[in-house]
């Protein structure tokens, strides 16, 4: 099985407010993100807060997805992964999960098709690392197999995932795409008005 981590703990500073809770196509983009996924192959959610997260909890308990807390998030965005690890870890299902599919709160164009070509290439080919590229960049989501879990959660802080991806380049599968949303990244406001039709 595959579990979903959509990673949203930061403080979303350069954005002024919550990027999770922004309008795009009618919804937030949080609720856009998961909902998507929930349309996909993937067999769980988990939706990773830190910043505010009680706060932030009461304004997503809507969506069909667990929560995490991550009282670690001012330690970056690895500190966030490496919560939702521990959590399937503990869970029951736990032993079960194949791998994880990471998605960051601030990619809210993410497409349901991709996703599940991406899920069945992982399970094809064994890949370590599967990742869509769009113009010959790498995007988001990115799979993980949990043979890397270990790597993950020993990973230095100030790195992040990076450092586990640049260390299987060999083990990797890139799929390119015509899907320019899993490279857009909306940071600033100036960022979310160029990317989102409806923003102010």
């Amino acid at each position: 099985m595959i579990v979903a981590v959509v990673l949203s703990a930061g403080e979303s500073s350069r954005m002024g407010r919550p990027k999770a809770l922004l309008p795009v196509d009618g919804v937030r983009f949080i609720e856009k993100i998961v909902l998507t996924l929930r349309a996909t192959k993937v067999d769980d959610i988990l939706v990773d807060l830190g910043h505010n997260a009680e706060e932030m909890r009461q304004k997503v308990s809507d969506l069909p997805a667990t929560i995490v807390i991550n009282p670690h998030y001012k330690q970056g965005q690895l500190s966030s992964l490496i919560a939702a690890i521990h959590h399937i870890e503990s869970a029951a299902v736990g032993p079960d999960v194949d791998g994880i599919l990471v998605h960051l709160v601030d990619h809210p164009f993410i497409e349901s098709k991709l996703v599940d070509l991406m899920l069945d290439k992982f399970y094809e080919t064994r890949k370590s690392i599967v990742v869509p590229t769009f113009g010959g960049r790498r995007g988001h989501p990115v799979i993980f197999s949990r043979n890397l879990f270990p790597e993950i959660l020993a990973a230095p802080l100030d790195q992040g995932a990076k450092a586990v991806v640049y260390a299987h380049r060999g083990d990797t599968l890139e799929i390119p795409t015509e899907y320019q949303g899993v490279t857009i990244d909306i940071d600033t406001p100036e960022e979310y008005r160029r990317n989102v039709k409806t923003a102010p």
